[in-house]
């Protein structure tokens, strides 16, 4: 089965209560993966709009996106 079709039978398991058929390991990783790649995006957004700033409004600079700068910097 394809993972779309799998996300789509998981949801009318759950909404029907049908928890003896559910992949709950399953849905518990997916879980998690969806909550890292919104965290993720989240970042990346911050990152964006402070390196934008920082490039096209030098008279604004500010710790908060030098520290953000600083902070993806480590992590890279």
């Amino acid at each position: 089965m394809d993972f779309y079709a799998c996300t789509l039978e998981q949801a009318r398991l759950l909404r029907e209560g049908d928890w003896q058929h559910l992949d709950v390991i399953n849905l518990v990783e997916e879980i998690e993966s969806l909550g890292k790649r919104q965290r993720q995006e989240l970042r990346l957004g911050i990152l964006i709009a402070h390196l934008l700033k920082w490039q096209y409004q030098p008279d604004k600079r500010s710790k908060n996106w030098q520290a953000t700068l600083r902070e993806q910097r480590r992590e890279i």
